[in-house]
């Protein structure tokens, strides 16, 4: 297994170790379902954080706040996931699903990792078995010679199976679900008539979906119904906004480069030009053809981390000029027709601006890079 601190990305269950630890001893008088590390209690306060920390061994441990939008979802999806019914996370592209799903997975089955991530080219074995077929051979159909998937994985073990992208999956091997999550059994026509796994308690299914690949590969209508739907909404004000990408730009920055800048006001001026342009309208009530980008928080974040890590490897200041090469970028991804979109922006709105501060007339000045 490699070391937790050579890894770019660790998984949730040991980036919040010592939270998820701190949780369990909070929640010892809690009502908890069958196969749970922990309540439904709990697993809310890991992900919308609570007001005071949790002592642990001597120390005070903060829960912090991971997921900021719509809780009554969040609490939602928690008790979906406590019944018999599949959880599906849909919404735009950027708007924190695989996260939730982590989250939710991490706190109630102790791993997020039990993944299968859809594309046009999964198939009945990436997400249930295979087998390994010089086993096969020698011994015959066997457990030893089965590898497990997943789905098996999760059914065996008790866990949360989570489907990523759900929809980039051609609809014959999304329906392989159907029976899984009706009955909780997994047939192995192989084992002959000892062939049925059924799932041990604890075990669900959370997917994901971007409503942007709607009619991509449809789901059947047999297959929604054995899921609950929520929507994962795009954060609802520019505020919250920059708030989000002030934390999540400290979190990824602190191990790839320490001394980069967190410069507030550049984060908020960022934030600010992603929802206007995401949502079509200016803080003043002015109306800006939006582009057909996705521009998400997510994206936000990513966006000021280039940047910052620019100034951190080049020993410059942060550049603004380098932040609108980079929105350039995020901007045009779909399409060179956005570019006229984001001229107007700057000639509408930027503009107006520039006279307002000292970084809004940089921003508008650096507008060269778009011309």
């Amino acid at each position: 297994m490699q070391n937790e601190a050579t890894a770019i990305k660790p998984p949730v269950e040991l980036a919040y170790e010592k939270q998820l630890a701190a949780l369990s001893i909070y929640d010892k008088n809690n009502k908890k379902p069958k196969g749970w590390r922990l309540s439904p209690i709990a697993v809310r306060a890991f992900v919308i954080g609570l007001p005071k920390p949790i002592e642990l061994e001597g120390e005070k441990v903060e829960i912090d706040k991971k997921y900021y939008g719509d809780d009554p979802m969040v609490e939602r999806a928690i008790i979906t996931l406590a019944g018999n019914r599949g959880l599906m996370l849909v919404g735009e592209p950027g708007t924190a699903k695989t996260m939730l799903s982590e989250l939710f997975s991490a706190a109630i089955s102790g791993t997020s990792t039990n993944t299968v991530q859809g594309t046009a080219g999964t198939t009945d074995d990436d997400i249930k078995y295979s087998w390994n077929y010089a086993m096969l051979i020698a011994k015959g159909p066997c457990e030893e010679a089965l590898v497990p998937a997943p789905l098996y994985t999760g059914m065996k073990e008790g866990l949360i199976t989570r489907f990523e992208e759900i929809t980039r999956c051609p609809s014959e091997v999304q329906d392989t679900l159907i029976s899984v999550m009706s009955d909780k059994v997994l047939n192995i026509p192989e084992f002959g008539e000892s062939g049925f796994l059924f799932a041990r308690e604890g075990f669900n299914i959370v997917a994901t979906a971007n409503t942007r690949d709607k009619g991509v590969n449809e789901m059947s209508s047999a297959l929604k119904r054995r899921f609950n739907f929520e929507t994962v909404s795009p954060v609802p004000t520019a505020k919250l906004e920059m708030e989000i990408i002030a934390k999540q730009a400290k979190d990824l920055l602190k191990n790839q480069a320490p001394e980069a800048i967190i410069d507030e006001d550049i984060i908020g001026l960022l934030a600010t030009v992603f929802h206007e342009l995401r949502e079509g309208v200016s803080s003043e009530g002015q109306k800006i053809e939006s582009p057909a980008s996705a521009l998400s928080t997510a994206e936000a974040v990513s966006l000021y981390c280039q940047s910052a890590l620019s100034s951190y490897y080049y020993g410059e200041g942060l550049s603004i000029d380098t932040l609108v090469q980079n929105i350039r970028s995020a901007v045009l991804k779909e399409s060179d027709a956005d570019l006229p979109r984001l001229r107007n922006y700057w000639s509408a709105v930027v503009k107006k601006r520039s006279s307002t501060s000292r970084n809004w007339k940089k921003f508008y000045e650096a507008g060269k890079w778009i011309r």
